[in-house]
């Protein structure tokens, strides 16, 4: 057969692929942006782009929607005796709760629950040291499930900690992300199952998961101890959020732990990402406390792109839409799309105070120049963007007005909007409230407002680098 004919039949092929791939875009695609950019890659670089678009072109995580509908008996169970047995504070008809949380509520297929304790655990010493103490003193089991683990100085006491336990009785369910900590040793994950801990990753290994794309990750970060203490945040298991790692700066970031009913929301939220990882239903602890520890209200919500809607980029949007006089954002990565950008402003020109806070050093150098871009935009409408100074802010917090604060995982990125699974912790606590406004300001007081200058006044090429970066959004 001569290879002129194969050579055809080939090309004839990558283009058939094309074919298919724009055709799936035109059904499926979420943003027009992203869907002619696909379309002129598919026809302009189809041998590039065909591939490129079967590894990262999907928008929508079919393969968890799928377990997600042969659990949802038991989910929807579950998700019912959470709500008969917990004190929610917004049913259908709770005049005094606003339609903005009711909103949020329906986003996370949660309600918002009182009697709980949440506390705010503001740096990686904090967090680690709360973290080590709730594992410590569990009796029966313990669910992790995070994005990044170490075998470093954190990992190793971790695994300590978790050996110890097993020794001891309890049940240990590992749940990490397999990108996320592509360099964690398998001596590591052998020796936690060997002590018998259940590991599982979230992307190997489960014939339902053969149309896996690398480009949905778990980017939560979360732990249960006993079904009645949790934690939550922006920290993964690493000694950079120490500073003790490769003498680096400290990670400046955030956690909290919460303590009471919802706790409950967030073993829900990972018993459904270990039901995929692992085609598993845990039997674990779903009842109540008889004693409320505290007074708190929270709410749970996970988002990520199994959900029927853009749950993420319709948390935000909520938020900045339905701020009277406050809008503070920490987020490491700002790279919002214009509608997140264009409600931005809209707050910002009806006398909301809108801060966003960034840091100056980032550990990914096109996102921390995308973030100029947006400074003309943001300047002309009296949108402060701030730079954090000292080592590299990777906190995930909101604070609305005095009503409520969220900590959590999400950024503002595409990434969190519509490819990663993210978490956060709502509350409209005071002291809870108190606290976050407490940390941001001294944060704002260690960061450097940005302004247009700091746009203008760079070079042509530095503009147009960093306006063709913005290009880049949807990838970043």
């Amino acid at each position: 057969m001569p290879d002129s004919f194969l050579l055809a039949v080939a090309v004839g092929l990558i283009y058939l692929g094309a074919l298919a791939c724009i055709y799936r875009i035109l059904l499926s695609y979420r943003t027009t942006q992203g869907a002619i950019a696909w379309i002129i890659a598919l026809v302009g670089l189809p041998y590039v782009a065909v591939p490129m678009f079967v590894l990262f072109g999907r928008h929508r995580f079919g393969g968890y929607v799928r377990a997600r509908r042969l659990g949802d008996e038991s989910l929807t169970s579950l998700l019912n005796r959470f709500e008969q047995q917990t004190t929610s504070i917004a049913p259908p008809a709770a005049d005094r709760f606003t339609d903005e949380l009711q909103v949020l509520c329906r986003l996370g297929r949660q309600p918002f629950t009182d009697g709980n304790r949440c506390t705010l655990l503001r740096d990686g010493e904090a967090t680690f040291e709360a973290l080590f103490e709730a594992m410590e003193d569990a009796t029966r089991y313990i669910l992790l499930e995070f994005y990044i683990v170490r075998s470093d100085r954190v990992g190793r006491r971790i695994k300590s900690i978790l050996e110890r336990k097993l020794a001891q009785g309890v049940e240990v369910w590992f749940l990490y992300d397999d990108i996320g900590s592509v360099f964690l040793p398998r001596k590591y994950l052998k020796q936690l199952a060997a002590a018998g801990a259940r590991v599982a990753s979230f992307g190997d290994g489960n014939v339902r998961r053969r149309r896996f794309q690398i480009n949905f990750r778990n980017h939560r970060k979360l732990l249960v101890c006993d079904g009645q203490i949790g934690f939550v945040g922006g920290i993964n298991l690493g000694d950079e959020y120490l500073g003790t790692a490769m003498d680096q700066e400290p990670w400046r970031d955030t956690h909290c732990r919460i303590e009471g009913p919802a706790v409950t929301g967030l073993q829900l939220a990972w018993l459904e990402d270990w039901n995929w990882a692992s085609n598993e239903f845990p039997r674990l602890d779903w009842a109540p406390r008889d004693n409320q520890p505290g007074n708190d209200e929270v709410l749970i919500l996970p988002t990520g792109p199994a959900d029927t809607w853009e749950t993420c980029t319709l948390f935000f949007l909520n938020c900045i839409n339905n701020a009277r006089q406050r809008l503070w954002i920490a987020s490491p990565y700002f790279v919002p799309d214009f509608q997140i950008m264009n409600a931005l402003q809209l707050a910002a020109l009806r006398g909301v105070d809108v801060r966003i806070l960034i840091p100056e050093k980032s550990d990914s150098r096109l996102i921390g120049l995308a973030a100029y871009s947006y400074l003309v935009q943001a300047c002309q409408t009296g949108i402060g963007i701030y730079r954090y100074q000292p080592g590299f802010m990777h906190q995930k917090v909101i604070l609305v007005d005095d009503r409520y604060a969220a900590v959590g995982t999400a950024n503002l990125d595409n990434r969190s909007m519509r490819l990663n699974f993210e978490i956060s912790a709502i509350t409209t606590a005071r002291h809870f409230i108190d606290s976050v406004e407490s940390m941001l300001e001294l944060d704002l007081e260690s960061s450097r407002r940005m302004t247009e200058s700091d746009y203008r006044e760079r070079s042509i090429l530095f503009r147009l680098g960093i306006r063709a970066v913005r290009l880049l959004a949807p990838l970043l």
